[in-house]
C-alpha cells in the first residue's frame, strides 16, 4: 500500500484512511490524522502507514503513547501502557509525598514511574527492567524527571542502598499465563517482547518472585502496588500474604483494572 502524499506530507487523507480501513483499523481517521502529523517526508509516510497495515501498534509506529495525559516514548518491540495501569499510579502516587523513594518494576517504557512522579513531584525514582531495549526508552523517558534506570533481573540491579528505605514499589510485571499468550490479540503477541506477557503456566511467576523481594527493600509501613487481574487477584494477594505482608484487592470498572496493594508490617 502506497499513500499519495507529496514531499512536505500534506496527502490526501482519503489515501491513509482507506488503508487504515481495509486493515481493520476502527478508527482510521484518527490513526490517519495522527500519521500525518507524525511523518516527516513522504517516503516516511508511506512506511509508517504501511506498519500499522502490518499490525504493528499504532503507538510503536508513532514513536510515543500518552499515558496519564503524558507522551512517553515507545520503540517497536517495547509493551505499549494500557489505560488500565493508571490504577497503579493512582494507588502509588496517594501512597507518596515529596522526598519519597518509588520503585518501579518491569518498568518497559517507564510510564509508572515517570506518570507518578507527575502527580508526586520531588519523589526519588527508580526504575528496572530485564529488556534492554525497553531500558533504552525508559532511560529517555524517566531520565528527563530525575530518575534513574537500571537494566536487569528485577531487584537484582538496585542500588543496595535501597534496602529497607523504599516507600512504594510498583509493578506491572507479566501475568498473562504461557497457554494465553497465542490467544492474545496480534499487536500485543506479534509485537510486544515475549518476556513483557509471558507470567508462566498460571501466569504470576513474577508476582510470587516480586512478592519474596519487596519486604526487604521496603521500610516498615511502605507499600507494594501490582497490577493483575480480577480473576488472578485472590492468588496475588495470596502471594503479598504469604512474605508477611497485608494485602487489599482494589479494582476500577471504569478503567478495568485490577491491582493488589500489600504492606509491610
Amino acid at each position: 500500500m502506497t499513500a499519495q502524499t507529496s514531499d512536505d506530507t500534506s496527502a490526501d487523507p482519503s489515501a491513509v484512511v482507506r488503508a487504515l480501513r481495509a486493515a481493520g483499523c476502527v478508527f482510521a481517521e484518527d490513526e490517519a490524522a495522527l500519521l500525518l502529523d507524525a511523518a516527516t517526508s513522504a517516503a516516511d509516510l508511506d512506511a509508517r502507514v504501511a506498519r500499522r497495515v502490518a499490525g504493528e501498534p499504532l503507538e510503536q509506529v508513532l514513536g510515543w503513547a500518552e499515558f496519564c495525559g503524558l507522551r512517553l516514548q515507545v520503540e517497536p518491540t517495547v509493551f505499549v501502557p494500557r489505560r488500565r495501569t493508571e490504577l497503579v499510579v493512582r494507588e502509588a502516587a496517594a501512597r507518596l509525598s515529596p522526598g519519597a523513594v518509588l520503585v518501579d518494576l518491569c518498568c518497559g517504557t517507564g510510564a509508572v514511574g515517570v506518570a507518578v512522579a507527575a502527580h508526586v513531584p520531588g519523589i526519588v525514582l527508580h526504575a528496572a527492567d530485564v529488556d534492554p531495549v525497553a531500558v533504552g526508552c525508559a532511560r529517555r523517558n524517566v531520565e528527563p524527571v530525575g530518575g534513574h534506570v537500571h537494566e536487569g533481573d528485577l531487584d537484582a540491579p538496585l542500588p543496595v542502598d535501597l534496602r529497607g528505605r523504599v516507600d512504594v514499589i510498583t509493578a506491572n510485571a507479566p501475568y498473562v499465563p504461557t497457554d494465553e499468550v497465542a490467544f492474545m490479540p496480534s499487536e500485543a503477541r506479534d509485537h510486544e517482547a515475549r518476556v513483557a506477557l509471558d507470567g508462566g503456566a498460571d501466569g504470576l511467576d513474577l508476582h510470587r518472585r516480586i512478592a519474596a523481594l519487596a519486604p526487604g527493600w521496603l521500610r516498615s509501613g511502605g507499600h507494594l502496588v501490582i497490577e493483575t487481574s480480577r480473576r488472578q487477584a485472590p492468588r496475588t494477594a495470596a502471594a503479598l500474604t504469604a512474605h508477611g505482608m497485608a494485602a487489599r484487592v482494589v479494582t476500577d470498572d471504569e478503567l478495568d483494572a485490577t491491582v493488589v496493594v500489600g504492606t509491610r508490617p
